[in-house]
């Protein structure tokens, strides 16, 4: 994804305009989504403060998205990467929207819960602390890439992974209530992008992670079709904003 974006573009050229190009529109394609994708949420969390209860959500998604952000964000530093700052721009605005979603659900989350998820949340920084540490103090700056370059494609897999959980709530309760219709489509669109930048990069980093995104995607887009007629009237501040 947006890890691989910056290493493939940096240093990639194939020589032909025509595969360049659709290279980096795939890329610039990407970027977008995943930024469509970090707003997306907002009519959750809107509904969240509304209701002053985080029901049956799941902050799952946003504590692996923070992750992911914050080691995609340190990989695209001159520190690990060289002329990747788009990367390190992007994944900066998206770990801030995880963060706020995360502290949101918080400040509404029942006492169990709140507690749970305040854990979770020091145990990411923890671990984003440790990264830093050891990818300075054990690593030359090419070794370093390649250490912070494989743990972002594992958290973005872990990141693909976290609706999984979602998933099985939807089969359950025969409803799409909790599962945003814009958060799944927003994630379908970023992993085809860039499942289609790493194929024509022929780079497995980029396309492994984003062909499981993409097919997970496709579930939960064949599970709302499906879901949504069986689906309460209530659900709706999950896809628009009511004033």
């Amino acid at each position: 994804m947006m890890n691989a974006l910056g290493l493939s573009v940096a240093a990639t050229s194939t020589g032909s305009p025509f595969h360049d190009v659709c290279c980096y529109g795939a890329g610039i394609a990407g970027n977008i989504f995943a930024l469509v994708l970090f707003i997306s949420p907002l009519p959750t969390f809107k509904r969240i403060v509304r209701n002053g209860s985080t029901e049956q959500f799941s902050a799952m998604p946003y504590i692996y998205s923070l992750l992911n952000c914050l080691i995609c964000l340190w990989y695209g530093l001159p520190f690990v990467s060289y002329g990747v700052v788009l990367v390190a721009t992007v994944n900066s605005i998206g770990a801030l929207f995880q963060l706020a979603y995360t502290a949101t659900f918080i400040a509404f989350a029942d006492a169990k819960n709140r507690v749970k998820v305040s854990s979770l949340l020091v145990m990411v920084f923890g671990v984003f602390a440790l990264i830093v540490y050891v990818s300075l103090a054990l690593f030359d700056h090419q070794t370093r890439q390649l250490f912070v370059g494989y743990l972002s494609v594992a958290s973005l897999i872990f990141m693909f992974a976290s609706p999984l959980s979602i998933i099985n709530l939807v089969i359950r309760t025969k409803s799409v209530e909790y599962m945003p219709f814009y958060l799944s489509l927003s994630m379908f669109l970023m992993s085809v992008s860039f499942f289609a930048y790493g194929v024509l990069l022929h780079d497995f980093f980029i396309y492994i992670p984003n062909g499981i995104g993409t097919v997970l995607g496709i579930i939960q887009l064949v599970l709302y079709g499906y879901f949504r007629k069986g689906s309460r009237e209530d659900s709706l501040p999950l896809l628009v904003t009511h004033t």
